[in-house]
C-alpha cells in the first residue's frame, strides 16, 4: 500500500506507463481510496491533455544559428603565432576597469607630484627618483609643520594681548568706580574728620 506522497511521485511514471504490473495496481488503488489525490490525478491528467494538443513549436533559424556558435566547442583550437601568445596577457588590460584603475593612478601620481612641488612641465625622469620625491615631501612637511607652530605661536601672543588688555581695562573700570582720597601723611585727622562727615 502506498501513501498520498508516494502517489504524487509515482503518478508520472504511471501516466508514462513505465510502471511495473504491481505498482501500477497500488496507484489505481489508492487513486479510488483517496479523495485529495484523485483530485490531484484529474489535474494532472488534465494538464497532459492540454499539452498533447498544443502544436509544435519551430525555433527561428536566427536562434539556431546563434546557439551555434555560442556554444563552446569544448577545447579551443590550438593557434600558432605571437597573437596566441599575446592575446592572454592583453585581454585583462583591454578592460574598462584596467582603463579605470589606471586613470586614477595618473591622476593619483599627479596630485602627489603637485603637493611634493613638481611641476608637469618640469618633469624629468630623475624628478622620479625616490630620494628626490622623499626629499621634497620631507621638506614640505617640516615647512608646513613650521608653519603650524609659528601661526600657534602668534595666536598664543594675541591671546596674551588681548587678556592683559581685558586686565588694564577692568582695573581701569574698577579705580573709576572708587572715590579718590588724598593721601598727605602730615594732616591724619582733616581727613579722618571727611570720613566722618
Amino acid at each position: 500500500m502506498i501513501n498520498c506522497t508516494d502517489f504524487e511521485i509515482l503518478y508520472a511514471d504511471y501516466l508514462d506507463g513505465t510502471l511495473d504490473p504491481a505498482a501500477r495496481e497500488s496507484v489505481e488503488r489508492h487513486r479510488q481510496e483517496c479523495a485529495r489525490c484523485a483530485e490531484f490525478a484529474e489535474d494532472v491528467s488534465g494538464a497532459v491533455a492540454f499539452m498533447e494538443r498544443v502544436q509544435d513549436v519551430q525555433p527561428p533559424p536566427k536562434l539556431l544559428t546563434k546557439i551555434t556558435f555560442e556554444i563552446p566547442r569544448g577545447a579551443p583550437a590550438i593557434r600558432k603565432g605571437w597573437r596566441s601568445y599575446v592575446r592572454p596577457w592583453l585581454h585583462p588590460v583591454l578592460q574598462p576597469r584596467f582603463a579605470m584603475g589606471m586613470a586614477m593612478t595618473i591622476l593619483s601620481f599627479s596630485m602627489l607630484g603637485r603637493f611634493a612641488g613638481i611641476e608637469a612641465r618640469q618633469l624629468t625622469p630623475s624628478d622620479l627618483e625616490p630620494a628626490k620625491i622623499w626629499a621634497s615631501l620631507d621638506n614640505r612637511l617640516h615647512r608646513s609643520w613650521e608653519r603650524a607652530v609659528k601661526y600657534y605661536e602668534n595666536l598664543k601672543l594675541v591671546y596674551e594681548v588681548q587678556t592683559r588688555l581685558q586686565e588694564w581695562t577692568e582695573q581701569e573700570a574698577e579705580e573709576r568706580k572708587q572715590p579718590r582720597t588724598v593721601s598727605n601723611p602730615s594732616t591724619p585727622a582733616v581727613q579722618e574728620g571727611k570720613e566722618r562727615k
